[in-house]
């Protein structure tokens, strides 16, 4: 039964945490990003993030998007820099065409740096993405 089920493979929607300025409290702050860099929109878009290691686990964090639109991104948390000594992770849920898509974007711990900062997809900023 299981091989009768059609589990969609997602392309073109990513997950990037990039390091910005933060012009209201002057500081740079690590931001977690969602884009959409299909030629669709994305309806009912939930978002699922936690951060785990062998003896620590965060609190679980849920944010919906009703809508992303095709070509674009939007903010999702802000991220600690205490965080990227775990393995954060990013459960992301929508619907295209009336199908459900589901995906997990693993950042592996010690991978969010400013050594890993590359260029983003639609977005002009440099950050760590996992696809």
């Amino acid at each position: 039964m299981k091989k009768d089920i059609d589990i969609p493979k997602v392309e073109g929607v990513y997950v990037a945490i990039v390091n910005e300025y933060n012009d209201i409290y002057k500081t740079q702050d690590w931001n977690a990003y969602i884009i959409n860099d299909k030629d669709v929109d994305l309806e009912m878009v939930l978002i699922v993030t936690s951060g785990y290691s062998e003896k620590k686990m965060t609190s679980i964090f849920r944010k919906k998007l009703d809508k992303l639109p095709k070509k674009s991104y939007a903010k999702i948390e802000l991220m600690q820099e205490d965080l990227f000594a775990l393995n954060n992770q990013f459960k992301v849920t929508f619907f295209q065409d009336n199908k459900m898509f589901d995906k997990t974007y693993t950042f592996r711990k010690n991978t969010i740096n400013l050594q890993a900062l590359q260029a983003l997809p639609l977005m002009e900023a440099r950050g760590v993405l996992v696809k």
